[in-house]
């Protein structure tokens, strides 16, 4: 019988599109979970979430538009010169093909703009002051190591021992977004155990649409939403399913 190799998937795609590996380690990862994690959800004081209205009024996929605000938030951070509009676009464009058909806009709209804008000002403030009160750096596209099949990819934001991604939905956080964090840090804590580097203690994710935060402890997370185990017992189980990188035909 022949055997095919699966093909490389990044940590993100697998999280999202292959949700079954995950399903089997979280079992508990459910809607009564989800809902009492979204219950210490918080807000920041001085920060007004984006308009709906001006949302709306934009003709850009949604994907791709806070995309931008993304990429403009992270050229804010690292350049002291307001970035340029086609430097942010190229940015989002780049991220977006990894893993959508991504079309390149033809022209960015004021409205574009104004919402992309509020979004990326709500994003720098928050991060900056997560930094100031840490007093630590902020990291721009943290590496999330691979294992097997699963290719190595980046996150967000981490400001040292807290991972930091970044939503722009116009609802709470959902089952698939603890999803995610939780497959970088356990790609992470595998890694460390190999390398002796540090590893996340702590996720916060971020909404600057609805000016939204939530911070979880990974232990917390891990321990309530697998079957109580601990996370030596979840890396192996998840190295158990990747290694099987040879499906039959």
């Amino acid at each position: 019988m022949a055997l095919k190799r699966l093909p490389f998937r990044d940590p993100r795609t697998v999280a999202r599109d292959i949700p079954g590996v995950l399903d089997i380690l979280f079992p508990r990862l459910s809607g009564g979970l989800v809902a009492s994690l979204n219950r210490d959800a918080f807000r920041y004081n001085g920060l007004d979430p984006v308009p709906n209205e001006l949302v709306e009024q934009s003709q850009l996929q949604k994907a791709m538009l806070f995309e931008l605000a993304v990429a403009r938030a992270e050229l804010i951070l690292s350049k002291s010169a307001e970035p340029e509009w086609q430097e942010c676009i190229k940015i989002a464009l780049e991220r977006q093909n990894r893993h959508y058909d991504a079309r390149r806009p033809d022209t960015i709209e004021e409205s574009d703009q104004k919402v992309a804008e509020h979004a990326a000002r709500n994003l720098v403030e928050m991060l900056r002051r997560i930094s100031e009160e840490r007093g630590l750096q902020i990291e721009l596209s943290p590496v999330i190591p691979g294992m097997g099949w699963i290719a190595s990819g980046t996150g967000d934001f981490a400001i040292g021992k807290v991972l930091i991604e970044v939503k722009h939905t116009d609802r709470n956080f959902v089952a698939g977004d603890f999803r995610q964090v939780l497959m970088y840090w356990l790609l992470k804590y595998a890694s460390a155990i190999e390398s002796d580097h540090e590893v996340w203690t702590d996720c916060l994710l971020l909404n600057p649409r609805r000016n939204y935060g939530l911070a979880v402890n990974f232990d917390k997370l891990l321990q309530s939403a697998s079957s109580n185990s601990n996370r030596v017992e979840l890396c192996e189980a998840l190295r158990s399913i990747v290694e099987h990188d040879l499906l039959r035909r």
